[in-house]
């Protein structure tokens, strides 16, 4: 009896300890942003062995594809459960907490954020990371110079959004644009898996268009209409987050113009094909 009161006591000590470890150090506020984007590496890493070991048992195509298809297939895993996390974040906060609110007194919204906007940062901050390494790793196979220009200047934005904890909003209202990543990976999925004549994939064509305009063309000009309401506050950032402000989002809306163009132009050509 006395040897497993001990081990319970021990084990009851070392969780002691680790709470200890993770209340102080590992979620405290000056080291949230180091502990969340490693998260969000690991949590890619994570992401891609699951797509690895759920798509050979239960997608009869994946063993059929090449090792480069295969590595674009289980990144594509990654990028999709990124976007739902990032998405229904972003979602949260720009549309129902009430910390950007311009109802809250506590402070000029470009400097408003608070310990779980920085985690979520934090993690896609990872995520740009983890996926931009696999894009020089196996240049150009995942995507060439243009994916490289959109997840270096999402990456730079998001991470200095999350250590200066300046114009969280606006990055927030810009990353609800990975709303469209599924359903472009899905895109991707059907093609590689012989089924682009379907109308599942029709369906995902007519949803990426639709989703594209909302997300990626209707809520940028949400945000420079934004901006412009609340220019007194946003002339207040630090002189690189003012620039971050303006230039990324209109860097990354003319490539979205340009992406919007060629979806534009692909489903119209589906759609011919199927009268």
């Amino acid at each position: 009896m006395v040897a497993p009161r001990k081990t319970a006591m021990a084990i009851k000590s070392y969780q002691n300890q680790a709470q200890v470890l993770v209340k102080n150090y590992l979620l405290a506020d000056p080291f949230i942003p180091y502990t969340s984007i490693l998260g969000g590496i690991f949590l890619c890493k994570v992401a891609y062995d699951l797509t690895q070991l759920i798509s050979t048992f239960y997608f009869k195509s994946y063993n059929g594809l090449t090792k480069v298809q295969r590595i674009e297939w289980n990144n594509r895993g990654i990028s999709t459960i990124h976007a739902i996390f990032i998405t229904v974040t972003s979602l949260y906060f720009v549309f129902w907490s009430d910390l950007f609110s311009d109802h809250q007194l506590a402070g000029i919204v470009t400097f408003r954020s608070s310990p779980l906007s920085v985690f979520a940062l934090g993690v896609s901050v990872g995520y740009f990371l983890a996926d931009l390494g696999m894009i020089f790793w196996l240049y150009p196979s995942l995507g060439g110079l243009e994916y490289v220009i959109h997840h270096s200047l999402s990456g730079v934005a998001v991470a200095y959004s999350m250590f200066s904890g300046e114009g969280q909003l606006y990055t927030f209202m810009i990353l609800i644009s990975e709303v469209t990543t599924p359903e472009i990976n899905m895109r991707w999925y059907l093609d590689t898996a012989g089924m682009k004549r379907s109308i599942a994939y029709l369906m995902n064509g007519v949803l990426i268009f639709f989703a594209w305009l909302a997300a990626r063309i209707v809520l940028f000009g949400y945000m420079f209409y934004h901006v412009y309401l609340h220019y007194d506050q946003v002339i207040q950032m630090h002189p690189f987050g003012y620039f971050l402000v303006f230039v990324v989002p209109s860097a990354l809306a003319m490539m979205n113009l340009m992406w919007f163009g060629k979806i534009l132009k692909g489903l119209k050509k589906t759609l011919a094909k199927r009268q």
